[in-house]
């Protein structure tokens, strides 16, 4: 049995040191619950820009630049040890840390937001680095489009795990992809939230014959910091569920196991028998079976694209 942890807390919103403190801390507890898998929400580092849903296409201008700016001033630079508080604390603890974050690019224009999500091993490793393949709506005015270098399950001392972000779930090429590489445990971080979602992670559950863990943002008004520009326009009620979590586990086959954690901050525990994959999968495996490779296959590009390519001129 693997004893698993999805935290729901709040972020320190838009504060990257404060948010890396909150995110050990958390580890730390679900260590001393003896948890081996911990998971974090889209974005926790340093929160998910909340914001785009509210703002006025064209009027705030000004006010999302701001935002964007503050966004940018907090996110992580994979080429630094920013995220060496979270390897540090899964080396301690001997466990397995998924985490959604801000990345900023540090390879080309060094500008570019990309919502990310990186694994790291109970040996402090990073396994993976996947950024989300395609903005939703209005983010598509915050983040970049990822590709598929991080498109991929990995073994890890936890199982074999992989994860989509928020509705790149909804991307059935996506998800097959993943089970294509044989996943056991399917995390699927988000902002969404609902009846709707949690049937659409339920059916992943049934069609992946997999674990699922998805893992909802959590905020309310009083979240939102006090110097954040128009507060009191954009956010004026503090006791506002601006969004309620749905933190949850799902049983290869589709039942849920634990959660949905609604409206409340917290650690969601539960144990999960990695066995019970193999069992989903004798009557329906997507990627095996039920393949018909003969018929159907699919084409992944998981190599990774430059916008400059330097030569050097020989000498002739």
């Amino acid at each position: 049995m693997l004893k698993l942890a999805v935290v729901q807390k709040a972020p320190v919103f838009l504060n990257k040191e404060k948010s890396l403190e909150l995110a050990v801390t958390c580890i730390n507890e679900a260590a001393k619950k003896d948890a081996k898998l911990v998971v974090f929400s889209e974005c926790f580092i340093p929160g998910y820009p909340t914001w785009i849903w509210r703002l006025r296409p064209g009027n705030d201008w000004d006010l999302s630049e701001n935002l964007h700016q503050r966004l940018s001033n907090n996110a992580i630079n994979m080429a630094s040890d920013d995220l060496a508080p979270l390897r540090q604390a899964a080396r301690q603890h001997q466990l397995t840390v998924v985490c959604g974050i801000e990345e900023r690019d540090h390879q080309h224009s060094q500008s570019t937001l990309y919502n990310s999500i990186v694994t790291i091993d109970a040996d402090g490793s990073l396994l993976n680095r996947h950024r989300k393949l395609m903005p939703t709506n209005p983010e598509q005015m915050v983040w970049g489009m990822g590709d598929a270098s991080g498109l991929k399950v990995v073994e890890s001392q936890a199982g074999r795990i992989g994860a989509l972000l928020c509705w790149e779930n909804y991307m059935p090429l996506a998800r097959y992809a993943l089970y294509s590489q044989g996943i056991e445990i399917y995390i699927a971080p988000t902002y969404d939230s609902g009846e709707g979602w949690l049937g659409s992670l339920q059916h992943i559950a049934r069609e992946g014959g997999c674990w699922v863990v998805g893992c909802g943002n959590l905020m309310r008004g009083s979240d939102i910091p006090d110097d954040f520009p128009e507060k009191k326009r954009l956010y004026p009620d503090n006791d506002e569920w601006v969004n309620p979590g749905d933190s949850v586990v799902i049983a290869p086959g589709g039942q849920i196991v634990a959660g949905p954690m609604h409206q409340e901050a917290g650690i969601l525990y539960c144990s999960i028998d990695k066995e019970k994959v193999r069992t989903a999968r004798r009557t329906l495996d997507v990627a095996g079976h039920y393949a018909r490779p003969d018929i159907f296959q699919l084409q992944v590009n998981d190599g990774t694209s430059s916008p400059c390519v330097f030569t050097k001129k020989t000498p002739s």
